[in-house]
């Protein structure tokens, strides 16, 4: 009840129009909306979260192999006009409005930070300095804690509109938040419907953990379509970092080879959810290095598909397996299973892992991750 009751005044005072002035100039939460064509995202500076984000299924698309003798121009034209009939739909999970971002539990689109993931014991020692944390789920802490960076209002550095539409957002965490902290996230449409998100993180004073992720949840036959179930799904990654009942690593690797954790080629959700407890959540160590394809999504229902490219060595699996009766946009109630979340980050709980890599940052250095959504139908 104390944390509902502090960030609701928080909000509030974000959203007030009126207050006591101040030397700084005040923050405000708002709505901003990246275009080209018929794909949309929308963004709010709360959490740096991403609202909606909109474009066709595949419905009128056909080929022309039995027309070759159509001159380009018409052929164009019908690829226009094919493409225009599809019908519209938002595959991203969310609420309705801004305000039940404010006490929500879900993290609906948000960027999670400073540390996402949980922390076992809700501690690390870092420089031989031992750092206590937030609970909240169980023992651990979880994505950042209560005051996590999904819970702050983010300045707006830039917007802008055009044939690449971006916005770039800025949030300065502060000492008692676990050391100075420049984060910057931009999201921009980099071409026909894809979205890049690039969060960069600087420390200013001293050595600090850092491992951002976006947690929006998937449904690309819409966000009110139903379940992910049917959804297939390819996770480029030869192996697992075991988690235990708590959903804590162990800090052994395992291959996915012979498990129904192998996606590394093309799987229904469901064809082995009867191997699995409740459904997949779990960390992948994905295949390779740098900027790569890391997974994979089809709805064979509507024909919409996401490729996701990062740079980030893992990668959480969520099936939604603990949504229940969330009430979202448009009045519809999601359950269990009515989206899918594709976080690619750093190794959970690194900070207490030292098998894991480092997901220390020092003065000076700066963290990046890069995510790529290649949306087609």
């Amino acid at each position: 009840m104390v944390r509902s009751e502090a960030l609701l005044l928080l909000s509030l005072l974000a959203l007030s129009l009126s207050g006591a002035s101040t030397a700084a100039p005040r923050e405000t939460v708002g709505i901003y909306e990246l275009k080209k064509g018929d794909f949309s995202v929308k963004i709010t500076n709360w959490g740096a979260t991403i609202l909606s984000l909109i474009f066709p299924d595949s419905r009128g698309q056909f080929t022309f192999m039995d027309f070759p003798k159509l001159s380009e121009i018409l052929l164009k034209l019908l690829v226009f006009f094919t493409v225009s009939v599809g019908n519209l739909a938002d595959v991203v999970l969310g609420y309705e409005g801004i305000r039940p971002y404010i006490n929500g539990t879900t993290y609906f689109g948000a960027l999670v930070g400073r540390v996402g993931g949980r922390i076992s014991g809700s501690r690390f020692v870092l420089n031989g300095t031992a750092y206590r944390l937030y609970r909240n789920d169980g023992t651990s802490s979880i994505h950042g804690g209560h005051r996590g960076f999904s819970f702050v209002i983010w300045t707006v550095e830039e917007k802008v509109d055009g044939e690449f539409p971006y916005i770039k957002l800025y949030y300065h965490s502060f000492d008692k938040e676990q050391g100075d902290l420049d984060v910057y996230v931009t999201y921009k449409i980099t071409a026909a419907y894809e979205l890049s998100i690039t969060m960069e993180a600087t420390a200013r004073t001293k050595a600090t953990p850092v491992n951002l992720l976006q947690h929006s949840y998937w449904n690309l036959g819409g966000h009110s379509s139903g379940t992910i179930l049917s959804n297939t799904v390819q996770i480029f990654a030869s192996r697992i970092t075991p988690l235990d009942d708590h959903f804590l690593p162990t800090g052994a690797f395992a291959s996915v080879s012979g498990t129904p954790f192998d996606f590394r080629s093309p799987m229904t959700v469901e064809s082995r959810f009867g191997e699995v407890k409740g459904g997949y959540n779990l960390n992948y160590v994905v295949d390779g290095h740098g900027m790569r394809k890391a997974a994979a999504v089809k709805d064979g229902r509507s024909g919409r598909a996401l490729e996701l490219w990062a740079n980030q060595p893992a990668l959480t699996f969520y099936t939604a397996n603990f949504l229940e009766n969330v009430e979202g946009k448009g009045g519809v109630v999601y359950g269990k299973y009515a989206g899918l979340c594709l976080e690619t980050m750093g190794y959970p709980d690194a900070v207490n892992r030292p098998e894991f890599p480092s997901v220390i940052v020092n003065p000076g250095e700066v963290y990046r991750h890069d995510m790529l959504f290649k949306f087609s139908f």
